[in-house]
């Protein structure tokens, strides 16, 4: 016996679906499952695998394995450390590759693989995990089509597959999307295509316990955010999440208290409304409005977000467009029909080589926008400043519930592994830039820590005046 799955390794390699994603934890034998499921097809002559990871330095344990099975289980096959493919008896072949940037997505043009894995699908971005499906298809007759993919919580990819694979239904429900395409004679074919998520944990791995009973231990003795995310496969709380004061408790969506999600209500007249553009074509474009009450703090009450629906592809919309669909949300909305608000957008759409601005083009249908500050770091900061919360548990940024792409996308921005201090732009953050904007127009200091054992003396009565004691409560409509 070279290799027997174990039960849950069983349950993900038995899928019948064309998307099936297995992990969401350590230690559950994903990358095990992967390159035996690679295997199935392999006396088929003209049968082709492809087996990615991110860089081609992080493909290294996954070639170790196979040098470990593949010659045992195929005492012929050979492996080509140029190429990184193995060939086995019958001519089949399964290859290693990388996709370090989107550009690498290229070099698999014109090729084709009957069968796909993604080792750590979060490292990758939906664009370049899409971009296979095309890749995805039968070298000859008789092999099976599909592709596979292990994670675990994090990386610049979270977002996306968590909203893709986690929270689209429930663990081991097979989830159905509908595919549309007109045939050249006009007629619309309609089909649907399947994915599933198998949850697995180091729970599920007996063979690593028997062989290393301290495991468990050493995961649970990271900290907070990786030991959940790697012990028990939380994707709400991951290593290398930026905003980890995030909170989103539909228990206190009334109270306000300790969640930054809440219920919309009526605005009072006397708040001041903001508006914050960042700009996009082939990328969404993001348009938020912000609420401010009489103790600077935000409330994010609409949004307008130009997304196909496909995860960070824009609707490519002139600027014409989408100012005159502004005017529009802003002559019906009870929260901003008749208010005076305040504008301030991304500074690059000021830029010109020549031709008419984008800003410009807004100013044709009378949406006027300020420059916005771009300082990265210190936006960033200000962020953090509003998110996190006071002793009573109240922050000083919330988030209307309606405002569903803020909720999806803001919670999961990573940190860039070059510029550790940023945000890894290559994630979904064009909500988190017109966020800074309009938080650089209204900046705070951040919140005193409070002094445990300090004196009692307080010659201002503040404890009983303070502005964290006096926070305005308004009802929602």
């Amino acid at each position: 016996m070279i290799w027997k799955p174990q039960p849950r390794q069983a349950v993900f390699m038995a899928r019948p679906e064309y998307e099936a994603l297995y992990g969401g934890a350590a230690g559950g034998g994903k990358s095990d499952a992967l390159v035996i499921e690679a295997l199935r097809q392999v006396h088929i002559p003209h049968y082709k695998a492809l087996i990615l990871r991110k860089t081609f330095p992080q493909l290294a344990e996954l070639v170790d394995k196979t040098l470990n099975y593949y010659p045992r289980a195929y005492p012929k096959a050979r492996y080509n450390s140029t190429t990184h493919t193995w060939t086995f008896p019958t001519g089949a072949k399964i290859l290693f590759g990388a996709m370090q940037y989107g550009k690498d997505k290229t070099k698999y043009q014109g090729q084709a693989y009957d069968f796909i894995a993604f080792d750590e699908l979060t490292h990758f971005t939906f664009e370049e995990y899409s971009y296979l499906f095309s890749r995805n298809r039968p070298n000859g007759p008789g092999t099976r089509v599909y592709l596979r993919s292990t994670a675990n919580p994090g990386g610049v990819g979270h977002g996306w597959v968590k909203e893709r694979f986690i929270t689209a239904g429930p663990p081991m429900t097979p989830i159905q999307e509908e595919v549309s395409w007109r045939e050249p004679d006009g007629r619309e074919v309609r089909q649907k295509q399947s994915r599933i998520f198998v949850p697995s944990s180091v729970f599920d791995n007996p063979a690593l316990l028997e062989n290393d009973p301290q495991y468990i231990q050493r995961l649970a003795s990271m900290p907070e955010a990786e030991r959940n995310a790697l012990l028990y496969g939380d994707w709400d709380s991951f290593s290398g999440q930026v905003f980890t004061e995030w909170r989103n408790d539909p228990g206190h969506y009334e109270d306000r208290k300790g969640t930054h999600v809440i219920s919309p209500f009526r605005i009072p007249e006397t708040w001041r409304i903001w508006s914050a553009l960042d700009w996009g074509y082939s990328r969404p474009f993001s348009v938020g409005w912000y609420a401010v009450d009489h103790e600077r703090r935000l409330y994010r009450i609409r949004e307008f977000y130009g997304c196909t629906g496909t995860p960070n592809v824009g609707l490519k919309w002139e600027p014409g467009e989408v100012a005159r669909a502004i005017r529009s949300i802003e002559g019906e909305d009870p929260n901003l029909k008749g208010k005076k608000i305040s504008r301030v957008g991304d500074p690059a759409i000021w830029g010109s080589d020549g031709t008419e601005s984008i800003g410009s083009l807004f100013e044709r249908e009378r949406i006027y926008w300020e420059k916005g500050n771009h300082a990265r770091l210190d936006g960033k900061m200000q962020i953090h400043h509003r998110l996190s919360f006071d002793e009573n548990g109240i922050p000083l940024l919330y988030v209307f519930n309606s405002c569903k792409h803020f909720i999806r996308t803001v919670p999961n921005l990573v940190y860039d592994e070059s510029n550790v201090e940023d945000v890894d732009t290559a994630g979904e953050d064009h909500i988190y830039d017109e966020l800074r904007y309009v938080c650089m127009k209204n900046p705070i200091a951040p919140r005193p820590r409070l002094v445990t054992g300090a004196s009692d003396y307080d010659p201002l009565d503040l404890g009983k005046t303070g502005s964290y004691d006096r926070y305005e409560f308004y009802r929602r409509y």
